[in-house]
């Protein structure tokens, strides 16, 4: 069984997305709702990994670096200014929630290949959370456009 992959993966995903939006939320203080509602955030992602301590204790987690690198997702370092820095820092949360969705998702079609109600419980929880991080970001990102792209010098 592989699951322990796709798990290991996860819980540094989560990590690393807490991290990022941390990271937004210091780097935009200005913009106070993105300011404060990253660190929501943050912490949400921070109890997905605490959410899964008892699943890894199940299954295991395998967070070697045997898997290619493509397959792990890399937090911000540092945040950009100005309105285009915003929204590009926004999108880039956004890629790493996309990758946090997706691993849900496979996480969730094992639990359910494997007829395992605590995991699924897990997951209906963190994957509904992460749909509305999503969602959030995709509002934000749309609502930073015109003044990022067409208003701003």
């Amino acid at each position: 069984m592989n699951l322990n992959i796709y798990l290991g993966m996860l819980r540094q995903a989560e990590q690393t997305l807490a991290g990022s939006f941390r990271q937004v939320a210091d780097g935009h203080g200005a913009e106070p709702d993105v300011h404060f509602l990253c660190y929501t955030l943050a912490e949400q992602c921070e109890r997905h990994g605490k959410l899964l301590v008892p699943v890894v204790q199940r299954y295991g987690e395998d967070q070697s670096d045997n898997e290619p690198e493509r397959l792990h997702a890399q937090g911000l370092s540092e945040t950009r200014s100005g309105p285009v820095g915003l929204l590009r820092d926004l999108q880039d949360l956004y890629l790493l929630a996309s990758l946090v969705d997706i691993t849900w998702t496979m996480v969730k079609q094992a639990a359910s290949a494997l007829h395992d109600e605590k995991l699924l419980s897990v997951v209906d929880q963190c994957d509904s959370e992460t749909g509305i991080q999503l969602r959030w970001l995709q509002t934000r990102m749309k609502q930073a456009a015109p003044q990022a792209l067409v208003a701003a010098r």
